[in-house]
């Protein structure tokens, strides 16, 4: 049974709790849910795209109040909450934008004559099953772009995250998206899996952990429902080139320590080149050991908690787990020893395959540096992961930079900088860290129905 309720990481304390949905609760949401979905697709697109429009001016005037919420919840430093409100902000005025763009029909060569057209329509109900790290964003990025497709949606949030679940769903109805076509669900993993099996729901989005897409995924399988899913991360950052030093200690900390360094594509591993190593390392680690956890509420603070006392727990057992078997601490190391969910910001290298944190992924404020002979070694080293979300390569050589990204084996490399997001770049990975992507044209196209329409002559 999953448990819905605010608990401040920064102190400990229990905030508030919310009662999971009730079966005939849910049966009351798919049914209001399906009773919106097709009204909310007939809709003209520009329509839509005002809709939408209401929704980013919404955000936009919440904003102070909205960061407050996940500054609360899963103790994101204001400042951070307050750029990721203004990603989510850009994301529904982007599909507001280039929806009309996105959705004109297509009209196809005929060999055979006649005049054929692909049209890019509404598939139906979708359930969106989103973690806690970006609140707002994670859901902006799936719901944005099948809103404005007509694809109604019904969300399950992370059951740390109630409070802002609910601000979401507010602001639909308040920007004057049809009641029905966004509906909030605290829903347990048994009533997620009724969900998907519900013919009323024609897919499944979810961003979380290896585990729970691999069991979202069996269960979409076995009822023939199409899944787009943004799993785990151990994404490299490739030091092959240093013109300026200060400038990749400062990429590769923003990179890593960002939301301490609780992203699926923060960079978790730091693999270096021998004539760069020594000397970065030691400015990194610096940096690092710089890096004063505070209160997440203080504008002036960078980094704040860990999400929950949970992720404090794993994130320690993996630290220790590499120290014991022989990993050198530059920086950290170790819980600090105060109510909530704080740990040191951290600095490992020495890192062997024996240990967790050569494969696991590391959800917190905790980087790999790893030193590599050559540009072959480090792409070998890169590639050397279960996972294949995104990759940053630091080099001053754009013909190095083109032939290091094709051999690299992820769905995003970012040159000159640590990964990132924007309203137009499509997200995604490969290998273990999922399939289908958000944002971008392509977000628009994953949950789309491609309909053919041949006129014969």
């Amino acid at each position: 049974m999953e448990h819905y309720r605010v608990v401040n990481p920064a102190t400990g304390e229990t905030v508030r709790e919310y009662p999971t949905a009730t079966d005939a609760e849910l049966r009351d949401a798919l049914d209001l849910v399906d009773g919106a979905q097709r009204a909310w697709a007939a809709r003209e697109p520009a329509d839509r795209a005002a809709v939408l429009h209401r929704v980013a001016d919404l955000y936009e005037e919440r904003k102070e109040a909205l960061a407050a919420v996940i500054t609360r919840e899963m103790g994101k430093p204001v400042k951070q909450a307050l750029g990721e409100l203004r990603t989510v902000v850009s994301i529904y005025r982007y599909y507001a934008d280039h929806g009309e763009e996105f959705l004109r029909e297509e009209e196809l060569e005929v060999a055979s004559g006649g005049r054929a057209v692909v049209r890019k329509e509404a598939v139906g109900t979708l359930l969106g099953i989103m973690p806690w790290n970006f609140p707002y964003y994670q859901v902006a990025r799936f719901a944005a772009p099948n809103l404005m497709l007509g694809n109604a949606v019904l969300l399950k949030h992370a059951p740390q995250c109630p409070e802002s679940a609910l601000e979401m769903e507010r602001l639909f109805l308040d920007a004057g998206l049809p009641k029905g076509a966004y509906v909030n669900v605290f829903a347990t993993n048994d009533q997620v899996a009724t969900l998907i099996a519900d013919d009323r729901v024609q897919g499944v989005s979810l961003t979380g952990s290896e585990r729970a897409g691999a069991a979202v995924a069996e269960i979409a399988g076995r009822n023939l429902k199409k899944v787009v899913l943004e799993l785990g991360g151990s994404d490299p950052y490739l030091i092959l080139g240093v013109s300026d030093l200060d400038r990749v200690v400062k990429n590769t900390l923003a990179g890593r320590m960002a939301n301490a360094g609780q992203a699926c594509n923060a960079s978790k591993r730091i693999i270096a080149l021998e004539e760069h190593y020594a000397g970065f390392a030691e400015r990194y680690a610096e940096a690092v050991r710089g890096i004063v956890p505070g209160d997440p509420a203080d504008p002036d603070t960078f980094m704040g908690p860990l999400s929950s006392e949970k992720a404090v727990e794993t994130l320690d057992e993996q630290v220790q787990d590499a120290v014991s078997k022989g990993a050198t601490v530059l920086a950290g190391g170790r819980r600090i020893d105060r109510p909530g969910a704080w740990y040191e910001p951290t600095v490992l290298a020495g890192i062997t395959p024996d240990m967790r944190a050569y494969q696991e992924e590391l959800f917190g404020p905790v980087a790999l540096l790893f030193r590599v002979g050559s540009e072959d070694e480090a792409v070998e080293f890169a590639n050397n992961s279960p996972y294949g979300l995104s990759a940053s390569v630091q080099t001053d050589d754009e013909q190095q930079a083109e032939r290091v990204a094709r051999r690299l084996e992820t769905g995003m490399v970012f040159v000159g900088g640590p990964a990132g997001t924007a309203a137009e770049l499509p997200f995604g990975g490969v290998k273990r860290s999922g399939f289908g992507r958000e944002l971008g044209r392509f977000g628009m196209e994953e949950f789309a129905n491609h309909k053919l329409v041949k006129l014969v002559r």
